[in-house]
C-alpha cells in the first residue's frame, strides 16, 4: 500500500500512470479515499486548479462502489472540479454528469446542441461559421475544460487546435492524425468513432464537415484561446 507522502510523486506521473496508481490507492477503501478527498481539497487551493489530476481523482470518487466516499466527493464538490461558468447563464450539469458517467457519445452531441443554443440556432441544429464568434469566450471556455479535464487531458477544443496548428493548418494532416480520416475514407457515425479515452488526440468532439471547414476552424480561431497555451 503506498502512502500518503506519494502524493507529491503522483504530480509528476503521466495521466495514464496517475489513473493507475489512483486506482490502486483507492483499492484500500474508505481511508484512503478520504485521504485523496483531503488532497483535492488542498489542490482547490491553487490558482492551476482544475487540471487533468483534479479530474481524475473526482472522477474515481464520484464513481466509487464505496457509497461513502461518491457521496462525500458529490458532497464537498457539487458541481464537480470545473468551474461551471457562462456568460448566459446557461447549466453545464448535463455536460459534466454524460462525461463524468462515461457517455462520450451524448457528452458530444450535447456540445453541439449547446454550440447552437448559445447562438440562437437551436431550432436550425447546425451554426454558420460567421455565428462562431458570437459564442461567449466563458462558455465555450467551460465547455472545453470540461472535455479536457475529464479526458486525460486527450479531448477538447484546445487540444484540437494544438494538433491543427502543429499541422501547419492542412486539414488533411490534421483529420489523420485524430482519426477522423484514414485509408482514404471517412468514418461512418457513430460506429466509426472511438468513444473513450483510448481515442486519439483531439478525437472528440465532433465537428460536421458536411458544409466545409469554416465553422471548425472558426472555433479553432475563437477569442477563447487568446494568450492561452496552443
Amino acid at each position: 500500500m503506498r502512502n500518503v507522502a506519494d502524493f507529491s510523486a503522483l504530480e509528476s506521473l503521466p495521466p495514464k500512470q496517475q489513473w493507475l496508481w489512483l486506482t490502486e490507492w483507492l483499492q484500500g477503501g474508505v481511508q484512503p479515499g478520504r485521504e485523496l478527498l483531503d488532497y483535492l481539497q488542498k489542490r482547490a487551493q491553487s490558482p492551476q486548479f482544475p487540471q487533468v489530476l483534479d479530474g481524475r481523482i473526482y472522477e474515481l470518487l464520484w464513481r466509487s462502489e464505496v457509497p461513502e466516499l461518491a457521496t462525500l466527493a458529490r458532497e464537498l464538490f457539487p458541481q464537480g472540479v470545473v468551474p461551471l461558468l457562462s456568460e448566459q447563464a446557461q447549466d453545464y450539469t448535463p455536460l459534466l454528469i454524460h462525461i463524468l458517467s462515461e457517455q462520450w457519445q451524448a457528452a458530444d452531441q450535447w456540445t453541439r446542441q449547446q454550440l447552437c443554443r448559445l447562438v440562437g440556432a437551436e431550432q436550425r441544429g447546425w451554426l454558420y461559421f460567421s455565428e462562431v464568434q458570437s459564442i461567449p469566450v466563458l462558455d465555450l471556455q467551460t465547455i472545453d475544460n470540461l472535455w479536457r479535464v475529464h479526458s486525460l487531458g486527450q479531448f477538447g477544443f484546445r487540444v484540437q487546435r494544438r494538433i491543427w496548428l502543429g499541422c501547419g493548418r492542412n486539414w488533411e494532416k490534421f483529420w489523420r492524425a485524430i482519426g477522423w480520416y484514414a485509408d482514404g475514407t471517412w468514418p461512418r457515425y457513430p460506429q466509426g468513432f472511438t468513444w473513450n479515452v483510448s481515442a486519439p488526440a483531439g478525437h472528440l468532439p465532433l465537428s460536421d464537415q458536411k458544409r466545409g471547414v469554416r465553422v471548425l476552424e472558426a472555433l479553432l480561431l475563437h477569442p477563447a484561446w487568446a494568450g492561452g497555451v496552443n
